[in-house]
């Protein structure tokens, strides 16, 4: 069976019912379509090409910063007063009943907790920032601060992935993915959809954030490690030398154009691709992923420190440990995040683990352990975004910040009962995303939350507005865009039109 063969075995009575009326010339057409995309030469079977958006696009890239675990808006962007004079009292009965909670013991009376950090106001539009974050409060003025997100999730995994594939269950595909099925990449010798860890652990929906789902596996992203061979297996086998490779290679392509013409399984223009790429990269690769070639400034600015391995158990220096609030592995991927985007790279995914902060352990410890987080990510997220806004890449580089949920305003009681540490529980209603560059309003806050941080009050905004929204900025149609998948159009969005475009927030 051929690709063509394979469409119209896809085709239910719904596609006929809808387009009878011109379904012979719509199949004459389509034949002929199906038959020259078989055809093409090899030149022209590369699913990474560049393609044109829908329309003109406000962005062209996307750097996505993931805090994984999801850190308290009410230590960090969300400056609530009132919660603070409600500090160890009771939490009213209207926020526990009917509610489900992760860990919260509702019927052991939890109280509410105040912010436990200062707050002030910065920038033109005079938003809070908490003291945790001083540099990157210097560039408010760039941020669009979005208080009143909400989810319908509120467990670690299926908030992650409703967030960056859309939908709760493991097999769509990631946000980076799609964004790369639509429009290519720019540099044929990186991939154009990039990962990058830190903090020791990959999140808690594992690699299926950056997954392909259902789209050809081309489209999956590439994780790069910030020491050694960025990418595993990279390297040629020894005593294997690159010309021995490269007619290794075209063999294979050889093979695999044949399979492809007699079978029309797309999975095999994927395999040719990846091979293809790999080889290019060997050489590009090394020389993008290295950040020694920075000027000391650039690195100072960022904190960034080449070479430098780092666990979530030890780092270390030579034999100097570091320690944990110095971990330089996030800004190292910050750095290598302005160096791929300004290679071409489309889409390049920041996940950092360590935000859970539940207080159930001195990890999970927000009043000790939240100081530590943050100030592993303001040096570097500030020199971010001021390093490609002085390189004149601000504008078409979008910058997303935030995690998967929030964390409640009242304090969490594990089993009914108060350890010696503190913490919040996760928190799906309402929790603080930011914003910049790319089309992005800077200096505006945007939509509110009650006096206590635990509801939206204005301008509610859900994750599919957020997934619309982002693809709107890329040129991308969030409703049109999709594929044919079991006779319906599956799209980032998922398959209501709930999502909006929040024109609100766009320059």
């Amino acid at each position: 069976m051929n690709a063509y063969e394979e469409y119209l075995q896809a085709l239910t009575r719904r596609h006929f019912l809808a387009g009878c009326g011109v379904g012979l010339g719509s199949m004459a057409l389509g034949s002929l379509i199906g038959g020259n995309l078989l055809a093409k030469d090899r030149e022209n079977l590369n699913p990474m090409a560049a393609r044109q958006p829908y329309f003109a696009p406000k962005a062209k890239n996307v750097i996505y910063l993931h805090m994984a675990g999801s850190p308290s808006q009410l230590e960090l962007f969300d400056y609530k007063p009132v919660l603070k004079k409600h500090d160890a009292q009771a939490c009213p009965k209207e926020f526990l009943d009917g509610k489900r909670f992760a860990f919260i013991h509702p019927d052991a009376n939890p109280v509410m907790m105040g912010p436990l950090f200062d707050f002030q106001q910065h920038g033109q539009a005079g938003t809070w920032i908490s003291e945790l974050l001083p540099n990157i409060a210097a560039v408010a003025d760039e941020l669009c601060v979005i208080r009143a997100m909400f989810t319908t999730q509120f467990n670690h995994s299926p908030a992650q992935l409703l967030l960056h594939t859309g939908d709760p269950r493991f097999g769509s595909p990631s946000m980076g993915s799609w964004v790369t099925y639509g429009l290519g990449s720019e540099n044929e010798n990186l991939p154009g959809f990039v990962v990058l860890v830190s903090g020791g652990k990959t999140p808690s929906a594992g690699k299926s954030v950056w997954g392909s789902g259902y789209l050809p596996s081309v489209y999956q992203g590439t994780q790069c490690r910030s020491t050694g061979d960025p990418i595993l297996y990279l390297s040629n086998p020894q005593g294997l030398d690159r010309a021995s490779r490269r007619r290794q290679l075209d063999a294979l392509r050889d093979l695999n154009e044949m399979q492809h013409r007699s079978m029309g399984d797309p999975e095999t223009i994927s395999r040719i691709s990846q091979y293809e790429l790999t080889f290019r990269m060997q050489t590009t690769a090394a020389e993008v992923m290295d950040i020694s070639r920075e000027t000391k400034a650039t690195l100072e600015m960022y904190g960034a420190r080449p070479g430098v391995k780092s666990t979530a158990d030890s780092q270390s220096v030579g034999d100097k440990p570091l320690a944990a609030a110095d971990d330089p592995a996030f800004a190292n991927n910050c750095l290598l995040a302005r160096r791929l985007v300004e290679s071409g790279v489309r889409f390049v995914q920041l996940y950092d683990w360590g935000w859970d902060h539940h207080g159930a352990s001195q990890p999970e410890d927000i009043k000790t352990h939240l100081p530590v987080k943050t100030r592993q990510i303001d040096r570097p997220v500030a020199a971010l975004i001021g390093d490609l806004k002085q390189r004149g890449l601000l504008d078409e580089t979008l910058i997303v910040w935030g995690g998967e949920f929030g964390r409640t305003p009242m304090r969490e009681n594990r089993g009914g009962k108060y350890g010696s540490f503190v913490g919040r529980d996760h928190h799906p209603f309402a929790f603080t995303m930011w914003m910049a560059g790319g089309g992005i309003q800077g200096g505006l806050d945007f939509g509110s939350t009650d006096e206590i941080g635990y509801y939206p009050t204005e301008n509610p905004m859900s994750v599919r507005d957020l997934q619309a929204t982002i693809l709107h900025l890329l040129g991308l149609n969030p409703h049109k865009f999709g594929v044919l998948r079991s006779g319906l159009n599956s799209r980032l969005i998922g398959p209501t039109d709930e999502g909006k475009v929040r024109k609100e927030i766009i320059a």
